[in-house]
């Protein structure tokens, strides 16, 4: 099946004029308090009994779609209802249908609304590590308030982000921290942390559980106290680091360990991956390094172009043959390794950010719209003060949560907008075959020139460029 047949099916089915001026006018119901989508699939699924008559009739258009796409990629109406009876999910479609009402079915695919905000709550923090993007330490003096914290989940909440993930700095450090977790969950998003893990004894790990988180990510530097420690800047970390993995994966959350490949650690990153897979974790994930914050004073460590086209390779022959731990990495360039490794077969793996999806027959080409780099596409970040960046490596302000409109501020941005255009990147980046499925990390071309539509200088395809 083509591309472009595939591009022809959502475009006739759900992004068609007619449809995408339905969706349109699927906004915030203030009678029944919610988006109509979460409205109409809290009655799909049973969850609701009654609603508004423009509720309802959102209830018919919503239920026509799902067959529809039900239909179109085999899935059956009883998978589609387990799935839409969680809350973030119903906020997830609710993102991409509106996405559609407001783009179109666009390559890569643009969400209505964030599908992860990463909020850096605090710049606290009590560690000292060599690559912090934040140049964590203490905390801001105009960190939000609690109340002001609360009015920003309300407002995620309304454009309807499925996903937050509370990080910092060290975001367990801040003592509210629970409290919005709680507030977070209530409003039906799916609440993640991101630690350094030496805060969560396993008495935190039961409050964790209990004020909504649901996810944890703890960084891993190393698979040895020594690596580990020296990267983190602080003796005797490691021990608390593997004792909170060991809390959060007793306790049930779904663990993912976040790697930052650099030379100090580029050989030892398989062992850290074994060492996962001992300790029961679902997720590894390898982090690009950024050369941002105090990243900047060590991107003479940064991986070379070669060395990140075998530790892909590498990663990806992990991920093929199996095991414990599924593997990721927020490296663009992981959807090209994995389409070149599968040339000729209909059924391929295509690596995102957020998942390994295993596509076969229609779907594969469907990868496309997936995309690369989600950076100011399918999520961004804010800081403490409630500055909105592209993501958190990213450290260009777009507005501010207190004081702009966010979802005007999401669809209408240019600088989002510019992200979201491969066909506008330049050099070899722009010229790619692979740049619907990769495109780049745009935090690193930022990072690395200024210029965050420049090619990406960690790809072997751009180093070859160059000779």
């Amino acid at each position: 099946m083509e591309t472009t047949n595939a591009f022809q099916i959502l475009s006739y089915t759900i992004g068609n004029p007619i449809t995408r001026k339905i969706l349109s006018g699927f906004g915030f119901c203030e009678t029944c308090g919610k988006n109509r989508v979460e409205v109409a699939l809290e009655l799909y699924v049973g969850d609701r009994k009654d609603a508004c008559v423009k509720c309802k009739l959102a209830k018919k258009v919503i239920s026509g779609v799902l067959k529809t796409g039900s239909k179109t990629f085999g899935v059956s109406s009883e998978m589609l209802k387990e799935q839409f009876s969680h809350p973030s999910w119903r906020k997830s479609l609710a993102s991409v249908l509106t996405g559609i009402a407001h783009f179109g079915v666009h390559r890569p695919f643009i969400t209505g609304a964030p599908f992860l905000v990463v909020w850096d709550i605090t710049y606290a923090c009590n560690l000292k590590c060599k690559h912090c993007y934040a140049n964590a330490g203490k905390p801001l003096q105009d960190e939000l308030t609690t109340k002001e914290a609360k009015q920003c989940i309300d407002k995620l909440a309304r454009a309807c982000v499925p996903i937050v993930s509370f990080s910092g700095g060290e975001p367990l450090i801040r003592k509210d921290i629970l409290e919005l977790t709680s507030y977070a969950n209530d409003k039906g998003m799916y609440v993640a942390v991101a630690t350094n893990g030496t805060l969560i004894t396993k008495k935190k790990a039961g409050e964790m559980k209990e004020k909504g988180v649901s996810f944890v990510q703890i960084s891993l530097d190393g698979a040895s106290a020594k690596l580990h420690d020296s990267f983190r800047g602080i003796k005797g970390v490691y021990e608390k680091t593997i004792s909170g993995i060991h809390n959060c994966v007793d306790e049930g959350f779904f663990v993912n360990i976040a790697t930052t490949a650099t030379h100090y650690n580029y050989e030892e990153i398989p062992k850290i991956i074994d060492l996962c897979e001992d300790l029961g974790v679902n997720w590894f994930m390898i982090y690009n390094f950024i050369p941002t914050g105090r990243g900047e004073f060590i991107s003479e460590n940064d991986l070379t172009p070669l060395e990140r086209e075998e530790l892909l390779k590498m990663l990806w022959t992990r991920l093929k043959n199996g095991g414990k731990v599924n593997v990721l990495t927020t490296a663009p360039q992981f959807a090209r390794v994995a389409l070149q490794a599968e040339i000729g077969l209909d059924k391929k793996i295509v690596p995102t950010h957020f998942a390994n999806p295993e596509l076969s027959g229609k779907l594969v080409n469907l990868a496309e719209f997936i995309g690369g780099c989600g950076c100011g596409r399918l999520y961004c970040a804010i800081r403490p003060n409630g500055d909105i960046e592209p993501c958190v490596f990213f450290p260009l302000k777009i507005g501010n949560i207190k004081d702009d409109g966010f979802e005007k501020l999401w669809r209408s941005n240019p600088i989002l907008n510019g992200l979201r255009n491969k066909d506008i990147l330049e050099g070899n980046c722009g010229r790619c075959d692979y740049r619907y499925f990769c495109g780049g990390c745009r935090a690193r071309a930022y990072g690395y020139t200024g210029n965050f539509l420049a090619s990406d200088p960690g790809c072997i395809k751009n180093m070859i460029e160059k000779t």
